[in-house]
């Protein structure tokens, strides 16, 4: 059974990490999109991500079988693929990712979901399943670089076929009937409203508060970077950026030892440290001899990612009541996954937008110097704001900081 839902895993993010880094070059150098123009569609899955706690909990938690859902939801976001694949104009486009991104972004709660349905202990179990996601997202990467379509609409077809894949296999595992068939569906099940009054602490309201906004800076890396390294010179950019990812998988392997030793309030605030120095290295970098500090900008996405997220995400279960944990959870993925990389998408879009250039040739180009110098800056504010305002009080009060694992 691990091993089926590590192929669920690994089939689930493989879809997403086919298209999504480099769908902005797609729109960039061969559509002519412009900044604002990439962002939007960049932020397609953020309005997925707001909308599909509505989605999940009426289809999956009370009407049909979670594979059924699934299986559903992948076979029309193939098709929404092959469509926007097709388009040329920014309208066509968008309308066909925001659709797609409506299907996927519900299977993410879902796959995740099933996997917790089917094994015994998933605190123990879990993150062993969910690594085959990323490494999903690695495959990908390394292919759609080495294929050297980055330019192309040939990675939405490759996700295509991918989802078509997923619907398959998805009919394959275990039964997973809604555990709350015979309840009334109500707002207050989809949306974690239950949770806001933990806002009342400052600490849980300064933690809420940053990570919504170092979402806005990370949009920056998601919608961007790519293009970046394309129009720069970097071969086989998207092979490049599973750096990323490799370094994540290492990173996780670290938070015990960190957490240990640093607690929750200093490993939040280097994985905010790390957006700031990984933009000033894309600011400064370059192919050649600086292509060193293009590599460490990529790398250390395992700090940005792992040292913020997956510790928020410790802390939320250690402050959050164990009735409102779920809840809790679902309230800061509204604001990073969701409100943040939004507003993220609309901000990063105008700045690329403000230091666009034409070169010699009459060929679109970019101030990149500025526009990572202004992320950077961005990541740095939230950082101030967050360790001059937060307070750990398990820390300091004496209490002993607790394992990850």
């Amino acid at each position: 059974m691990k091993w089926r839902l590590r192929l669920m895993m690994l089939f689930e993010f493989a879809i997403w990490g086919a298209w999504y880094v480099t769908v902005g070059t797609w729109l960039g150098q061969t559509l002519h999109f412009n900044g604002k123009e990439i962002g939007a569609v960049a932020g397609t899955t953020a309005i997925g991500a707001m909308i599909s706690p509505l989605f999940v909990g009426l289809l999956a938690d009370r009407l049909f079988d979670t594979r059924r859902v699934l299986a559903i939801l992948h076979i029309i976001g193939a098709v929404l693929l092959v469509v926007a694949a097709q388009q040329s104009s920014f309208a066509t486009v968008y309308g066909a990712l925001l659709a797609y991104s409506l299907c996927y972004m519900p299977t993410l709660a879902l796959t995740t979901s099933l996997a917790m349905r089917h094994i015994k202990d998933p605190q123990e179990e879990f993150g062993a399943i969910r690594v085959f996601g990323t490494i999903g997202w690695i495959i990908m990467g390394l292919i759609v670089g080495a294929w050297g379509v980055e330019a192309t609409a040939s990675p939405l077809l490759l996700a295509a076929g991918l989802s078509v894949l997923m619907t398959v296999y998805c009919l394959t595992l275990p039964a997973t009937p809604p555990l709350a068939r015979n309840t009334r569906f109500e707002l207050r099940h989809a949306l974690p409203l239950e949770s806001l009054h933990l806002l009342r602490d400052r600490s849980m309201a300064v933690f809420a508060l940053a990570s919504f906004l170092i979402c806005i800076p990370l949009q920056f890396y998601y919608a961007f970077t790519n293009l970046f390294l394309n129009e720069i010179g970097v071969v086989n950019a998207a092979g490049k950026m599973t750096g990323g990812q490799m370094s994540e998988l290492f990173c996780m392997l670290l938070i015990p030892w960190f957490f240990r030793r640093l607690g929750v309030k200093y490993m939040l605030a280097v994985g905010m440290l790390a957006w700031v120095v990984r933009y000033t290295m894309f600011a400064y970098g370059a192919p050649g001899s600086l292509m060193w500090m293009l590599w460490l900008g990529i790398i250390l996405h395992g700090i940005c990612f792992d040292f913020f997220f997956v510790v928020g995400q410790i802390y939320i279960d250690r402050e959050a009541p164990s009735a409102l944990r779920a809840a809790t959870q679902g309230l800061i993925t509204f604001l990073t996954y969701g409100l943040g990389m939004f507003v993220g998408s609309w901000l990063s879009g105008v700045v690329v937008d403000t230091y666009a250039r034409t070169n010699a040739q009459g060929a679109a180009t970019h101030d990149w110097h500025a526009i990572w110098l202004i992320g950077g800056a961005c990541a740095a504010f939230v950082l101030v704001l967050f360790v001059l305002l937060f307070k750990d009080r398990k820390a300091t009060a004496g209490t002993p900081v607790t394992s990850a694992t």
